[in-house]
């Protein structure tokens, strides 16, 4: 079984995202289990607030690859999408074709990879952001893209902490006992995590460990250490303890949901079990890779298709199973990707980097049911440098206002520095 974090396609992306992806799979896991520590111009911050606030728990998903925004949410009734698009276009909800898109409304459909999350778009409790992105200078670039994205910041490489670590740090804890505020279901914390206080990387929870005896032994052999490094090790030999005494085999998903057995799938149940085991969880981030479509994309039954089916499965399970039901418990679940495809396929098959692509936000605390951004049009002349959808969103425009409304954390300029966001309506 490959890590959460892997390539999972069969076309292998771009030399640039191969690399990166080794690259990122040999770094991450060279970090080890302790969590990257806080710059020392972290300012003076108005901590969010505590267990009497009514914070939700988060979960990051990562789109890596660069998703193609123009099929996991296609615009159908744009005149133009069906002539780009020869023989990648998802047909129209009102043809005959058996692999015909289901309409979200008069313009946008989903295709048959991502008709599992329809009942939470009617539920009202799945948004999607169209035309979503970043805008700096190169674009184009899975390492530039992806570290511009998870630090919150472009154009950047000062910054070493992510925006969700940027959130647990400027934050209280909901409970000040517990040992771990925020896992990755990664190998080695990601750029979204590092910075993030009692913070650690689990590919597989339900195997972790460190090899240390006990505390006592832990306790001699930090005695001289500084303290913030021996504190973040007797925190990781009691999270240890805490995931021992969690049943992740044998745990049952409420409301008759059902995980299938693949790594998105299997990563959101893990969370499921931390977040029902209730060891004080609050922040989760989850990676899923291998949206670099160049070839042979497969919109409805190839490559691309199926990585649509596993990931749009495996987040309605985690909606049905921990967000429904009268056991419902506050979660939002916020799903992003550091660029989207050309508008135009190409000559295999597939599409090349673009811009703009899509996120999408989930849970009780959404404002779903809709398709959220201003369309920029895909003809000619509306795209950027002839080729690209247009960003109208700007990424951060969502997760600021994530972190504002559902985590209550009023720290914008130090989670988003230099950037003053647009809400959208996304979020109660």
């Amino acid at each position: 079984m490959h890590h959460p974090e892997q390539y999972h396609g069969t076309g292998g992306g771009c030399e640039e995202y191969r690399t990166l992806d080794r690259r990122r799979f040999i770094g991450m896991s060279s970090m080890g289990a302790m969590a990257t520590a806080l710059p020392s111009w972290f300012p003076d911050v108005r901590m969010a607030q505590s267990q009497n606030s009514a914070r939700d728990i988060v979960v990051s998903v990562f789109m890596r690859g660069g998703a193609d925004g123009l099929t996991l949410v296609a615009p159908f009734a744009d005149p133009t999408y069906y002539a780009v698009r020869p023989t990648i276009a998802v047909p129209r909800p009102d043809s005959n074709s058996p692999n015909r898109g289901t309409a979200l409304n008069d313009f946008f459909m989903l295709p048959p990879g991502m008709s599992a999350l329809m009942p939470v778009y009617r539920a009202g409790q799945l948004a999607i952001v169209q035309a979503a992105g970043q805008r700096f200078t190169n674009s184009r670039s899975h390492f530039e893209a992806e570290r511009y994205l998870e630090q919150g910041k472009p154009d950047d490489y000062s910054l070493e902490t992510g925006w969700l670590a940027r959130h647990l740090a400027s934050s209280n804890p909901l409970d000040p006992s517990a040992p771990m505020r925020g896992v990755s279901l990664t190998n080695g914390l990601p750029r979204t995590m590092q910075g993030a206080p009692r913070t650690l990387p689990m590919p597989q929870p339900n195997n972790f460990n460190i090899n240390t005896p006990n505390e006592l032994a832990l306790q001699r052999l930090f005695s001289g250490a500084w303290s913030p490094m021996r504190n973040a090790a007797l925190d990781g030999l009691a999270t240890v303890n805490v995931m021992r005494g969690l049943d992740f085999p044998g745990y049952q998903p409420s409301n008759g949901a059902r995980y299938e057995d693949n790594n998105i799938a299997n990563a959101l149940r893990s969370v499921a079990v931390m977040i029902r085991g209730e060891i004080g969880l609050e922040a989760a981030h989850v990676d899923y890779g291998g949206w670099d479509t160049h070839n042979q994309q497969g919109s409805v039954g190839g490559v691309m298709a199926s990585l649509m089916t596993e990931f749009s499965r495996a987040l309605a399970a985690f909606w049905q199973d921990i967000m429904q039901g009268p056991q419902a418990v506050r979660v939002t679940l916020v799903v992003a990707t550091e660029f989207g495809r050309n508008v135009r396929e190409n000559g295999s098959m597939g599409t090349d980097h673009g811009r703009a692509g899509v996120m999408f936000a989930m849970g009780p605390s959404v404002l779903g049911g809709r398709v959220v951004g201003d369309w920029p049009g895909i003809a000619r002349e509306q795209l950027e440098d002839g080729q690209d959808l247009r960003v109208t969103t700007d990424t951060r425009d969502i997760l600021a206002e994530l972190v504002q409304k559902r985590l209550s954390n009023p720290n914008q300029s130090l989670i988003f520095p230099n950037y003053v966001p647009r809400f959208r309506g996304v979020f109660r």
